[in-house]
């Protein structure tokens, strides 16, 4: 199921709950109750998080025949169009591809044409910063005279870059990344609509890679589908994540903390050797040490560890201060690989310069 069209059966409240904008869309329902909508909204935050997806809801919300509490009915012939994707009154614009003056010009002649069949006509602007000057001032002459039956939704990533002659006139609302179980739980419900299976820890770790973002875990589950089936084992998502660990990381760690140089030297040419990516070793070393660090502190266990993995960390730090694990762990924290990552050279760095400092 393409993330794309998942919204279109959701009422606002219930995709407040999945994705942890409550606040947002209950003053968007209040208003489209209350009859006072604003003209224009400025929905900033992380990707994925839903900006565009509340923005096609209040534009079915605010078009819908028979609203209750501000929410749509999805029955009546505006909410099917709306669900079918067939909408005349919604308009979406990729300001990324659609950013000079011009396409603003055509925007607000089109602006002055009555909506086709409901009460409004939206526009969504998404990616809004990426408009050029120009193109942001015959925007903002739009937002100062906003025809009655107009109502602009303005998304982006990065509100910095959106003018604030443009921010002072719109009602602006904060996306924030969505929460781990809710993604969980929505990753668990796809599945079991498309008929796959997939272990909970494998939704949890496409979960986890998403880092927030509901529409990058869509993704990935539809990407380890392709390749892998409609039955994913959980080696298979992992193995897709790019999280299979190289038991060397865990053993380099070790060799780190203990002070063995030419160990560690010799362990880091025989990753180099094999060809392995060696950024993805340098993060794997790091998660390990972090673990390390956690366990020294008596921090909780995670649910990346196994309890044999737990004891043999344990056993590792009991005599080692916590100086030691932390300097570590700032050194291949901060080494470099951008330049070369071919080169073994930033690891062996960090490698000598964590022993030599010990």
């Amino acid at each position: 199921m393409s993330a794309e069209v998942l919204y279109r059966k959701w009422r606002p409240r219930a995709f407040a709950e999945l994705a942890g904008q409550e606040g947002v869309v209950r003053t968007l329902t209040n208003a489209v109750a209350a009859g006072k909508v604003a003209h224009a909204y400025l929905f900033s935050g992380p990707r994925g998080t839903g900006k565009t997806t509340t923005g096609r809801l209040l534009a079915k919300a605010l078009n819908c025949a028979k609203p209750k509490a501000g929410e749509p009915c999805n029955k009546c012939q505006s909410c099917r169009a709306y669900q079918e994707g067939r909408a005349l009154d919604l308009v979406e614009l990729d300001a990324a591809s659609n950013r000079g003056i011009d396409e603003m010009r055509n925007l607000r002649e089109k602006a002055n044409f009555a909506p086709a069949a409901g009460a409004y006509k939206l526009y969504l602007v998404d990616e809004v910063h990426m408009l050029t000057e120009p193109a942001f001032n015959a925007l903002l002459k739009t937002l100062e005279e906003p025809p009655p039956h107009i109502v602009f939704v303005l998304a982006t990533t990065e509100v910095h870059k959106v003018p604030a002659t443009v921010v002072s006139r719109c009602q602006r609302f904060d996306f924030r990344r969505i929460p781990l179980a809710a993604i969980v739980d929505r990753l668990s419900y796809v599945a079991a609509q498309e008929g796959i299976d997939c272990p909970q820890e494998g939704l949890t770790a496409m979960a986890r890679a998403a880092t927030g973002s509901l529409r990058d875990a869509i993704n990935l589950l539809e990407q380890l589908v392709a390749s892998g089936g409609a039955t994913l084992s959980l080696e298979q998502v992992r193995e897709g994540l790019g999280l299979v660990v190289d038991a060397r990381s865990a053993q380099l760690s070790s060799y780190v903390l203990q002070g063995e140089l030419a160990q560690g030297l010799a362990l880091i040419a025989s990753v180099r050797d094999e060809g392995l990516d060696l950024r993805q070793f340098q993060r794997q070393v790091v998660a390990h040490l972090r673990g390390l660090l956690l366990v020294k502190a008596g921090a909780p266990a995670t649910d990346a560890w196994s309890e044999e993995q737990l004891a043999e960390m344990r056993a590792l730090v009991a005599e080692l201060p916590a100086e030691r694990i932390v300097g570590a762990l700032r050194a291949f924290g901060e080494a470099d690989l951008r330049a070369d990552p071919l080169s073994p050279l930033p690891l062996e760095l960090a490698l000598a310069n964590s022993v030599l400092a010990a």
